[in-house]
């Protein structure tokens, strides 16, 4: 079965005044359909600019990545942007919310630009909301909402149109033990449904969810594991972190 997702000696290196500063440094990864997978590593291990490569955010150097079998690294940015919104959901570490849109239509926005009819989008829309504990804040505009509630509507909006690839950037960094839950509790039951999960975290506890755990240190793959039984799941995971 063709991956989710391939990369191949990928390369990151941000070029300043000073010495180039590898980030990412000749990765190799695939990720299965269905997969969930967590990354890990020290800060500054090149985590984040990771996921920011795969996802066409931010460019490589040197080296490829595929989606679902189609090489994508070379493709202009217009391009790139349309793949994300057929095929890839972003949790950014810091919301990257729209200000002066309300919750509602920051996560309804992406349905629409994937295809889905206006009907489609607003049932998608309702259901995240609901799962996430948000339907009376829909509509208000983020700012009115607190940084755990800004972070459950940024999950919302990358779920909205079904992507084939949720890539995630410390999702629950930023959450007290009851809006981890409710984010844990959703990342579960779409993995249970088939998605193809990249979490970037820096909490063991929360990537035993994952069935599968990568090292990264100094941008490169020190360790690349799979969880026994896929760890003790949402209520374990919660409990630990209290």
């Amino acid at each position: 079965m063709t991956p989710v997702l391939a990369v191949k000696n990928l390369v990151k290196i941000y070029r300043t005044a000073g010495a180039p500063v590898p980030a990412v440094r000749g990765v190799d990864l695939e990720v299965e359909q269905g997969e969930f997978v967590a990354v890990m590593g020290p800060s500054g291990s090149g985590k984040s600019t990771l996921v920011h490569v795969m996802a066409g955010l931010d460019s490589r150097t040197d080296g490829e990545i595929w989606l679902a079998g189609e090489r994508v690294d070379t493709l202009g940015e217009a391009a790139w942007a349309v793949k994300r919104r057929k095929h890839i959901g972003f949790v950014f570490q810091f919301f990257n919310l729209v200000a002066n849109m309300t919750v509602a239509d920051n996560v309804e926005l992406p349905a629409l630009l994937a295809g889905q009819s206006a009907r489609q989008a607003r049932e998608r829309r309702d259901y995240l909301l609901g799962e996430l504990g948000l339907t009376a804040q829909a509509d208000s505009p983020p700012g009115r909402l607190s940084g755990g509630e800004q972070q459950r509507v940024a999950l919302a909006r990358a779920l909205a149109n079904q992507p084939t690839l949720l890539l995630a950037d410390e999702p629950t960094g930023n959450l007290d033990s009851g809006n981890t839950r409710d984010v844990l509790r959703l990342l579960k039951a779409v993995h249970g449904n088939g998605q193809s999960i990249v979490l970037v975290t820096h909490d063991a506890r929360v990537a035993t969810m994952a069935d599968r755990v990568l090292t990264l240190c100094d941008g490169q793959i020190t360790d690349d594991g799979r969880i026994k039984g896929r760890g003790g799941g949402v209520s374990d995971v919660v409990r630990l972190r209290g």
